[in-house]
């Protein structure tokens, strides 16, 4: 678009650079009068941050706007050669490596086998190998390189890691990742969980539109959301909202690696599909599933029940689409709590069985969101479900290095013993507000 139409909701960014840098992003083209109106700042203001941001290279000007009667205004759009981003998705079913630009566009990508067996430290000496092959093929500038973002199944600890992990990668409970993979590749790396990850490479490539308040529902050997309020990623105190695949949705169910029974992923994951496909001879048959459960098979055993499905195989379509109903559930669990306006199915699971999840999914909110009444909640499947973490962890550099936002007050936990002594009487504490520079 060229002129916002309205101006968006209030986003606390750190300084006025990083405000009017990410209005630019979401508007595409964006003249600095709509700038004005977007952000509230003067004119004066606007002149100073988009002259500095155009000498530093992250923002051109490009062309005019249609004439409304005056001087055609002058465009800005981001120079997405500028800067680039490495996004890195390290899952036990396999490793996802993209290179984005400054629009979270991808540039490189490539693929490899999961963390498997391998101890944490060789499989990083691996990754930092892969790394530098990513960033060789593209030929980009490594002073353009803002970083690296990496991320994973969850539970995450932002200090220590993954602390509490699904059977498959118990190596890797309290390895330090990021400090490890910063040391051999010599990038500055960020951590999070995949499924925030991939709600905020939606958000930062504008496959969102305005929606303030959507989730990104994630499969891909597990089950998990990310959400976003108002272009910011919501993670919680540990940074682990969003576990969908944990709701209870059946308390006398199969018990869940995380120690609960009747969990959304015990019953819908990629797991408990290939499990039940598996114990059925006859669709384990149609989908040539091997003989013997493993682990590090999973996303292809599950990649092989859902082609016999979209194949016409009705036990496997009677199968996901039960799986589909289980996820459903737990969407709208989310979208009651949430009030959602969007929903985005993504992952690499989601990525091939999508098309049946879908409507299923769109179905259960049309019909049982408690809010329908009032609104609905749009349910689409991402451009860019198998790479959508990956992308994501690319643009979660981009952001925290550009388009850095503000941290929200936090107040002592005793008020008391937080104010001075020595304050003048009558005086009430006084919080000081950032102002935009």
């Amino acid at each position: 678009m060229t002129e916002p139409g309205a101006t968006p909701r209030a986003t606390p960014h750190a300084s006025s650079r990083a405000a009017v840098l990410d209005v630019i992003r979401a508007a595409g083209t964006i003249s600095r009068v709509g700038l004005v109106r977007a952000t509230g700042f003067t004119g004066a203001t606007i002149s100073t941050v988009v002259r500095r941001l155009i000498d530093d290279g992250l923002v051109l000007e490009t062309g005019r706007a249609e004439s409304t009667g005056g001087k055609r205004r002058v465009l800005l759009q981001l120079n997405l050669t500028s800067r680039y981003a490495v996004g890195v998705h390290l899952d036990h079913a396999g490793l996802t490596y993209v290179l984005t630009d400054l629009g979270g566009d991808v540039v490189a990508r490539m693929s490899r086998a999961g963390v498997g067996a391998d101890d944490p430290p060789v499989v990083v000496e691996r990754m930092a190998t892969e790394i530098e092959a990513l960033l060789e093929g593209a030929d980009v500038d490594r002073g353009r390189l803002v970083g690296l973002g990496l991320v994973a199944p969850g539970p995450m600890n932002q200090a220590n890691g993954m602390q509490l992990v699904p059977p498959a990668m118990r190596r890797w409970e309290d390895f330090p990742l990021d400090r490890e993979l910063a040391a051999a590749t010599r990038l500055p790396v960020l951590l999070d969980n995949d499924a925030t990850a991939a709600a905020l490479g939606e958000h930062w490539s504008g496959g969102v539109g305005g929606a303030s308040t959507f989730a990104a529902a994630y499969m891909g050997t597990g089950i998990g959301a990310g959400l976003m309020i108002n272009g910011i990623p919501y993670r919680g105190p540990s940074g682990n909202a969003g576990e969908i695949g944990h709701i209870c949705l059946d308390l006398e169910g199969p018990e869940c690696w995380c120690g609960a029974r009747g969990c959304t992923e015990t019953l819908a994951g990629p797991g408990a599909v290939v499990a039940a496909a598996r114990a059925d001879r006859e669709l384990a048959r149609a989908a040539d599933l091997p003989p013997v459960a493993d682990p590090a098979r999973r996303a292809a055993d599950f990649a092989a029940v859902t082609r016999a499905a979209l194949r016409g195989e009705p036990r496997a379509r009677t199968l996901l689409e039960g799986s589909a109903r289980y996820l459903a559930v737990a969407a709208r669990t989310l979208a009651n709590i949430m009030d959602l306006e969007q929903l985005v199915l993504t992952g690499p699971s989601l990525a091939i069985a999508g098309s049946i999840y879908l409507p299923v999914v769109q179905r259960e909110l049309t019909e049982s969101f408690f809010s329908r009444s009032t609104h609905p909640v749009t349910v689409r499947l991402s451009r860019s479900a198998a790479t959508a973490p990956a992308i994501g962890a690319a643009a979660m550099v981009l952001q925290s290095e550009l388009v850095p936002l503000r941290e929200g007050l936090r107040l002592p936990d005793n008020l008391a013993e937080a104010e001075p002594a020595n304050h003048e009487a009558g005086a009430g504490p006084s919080v000081a507000s950032s102002g935009v520079a």
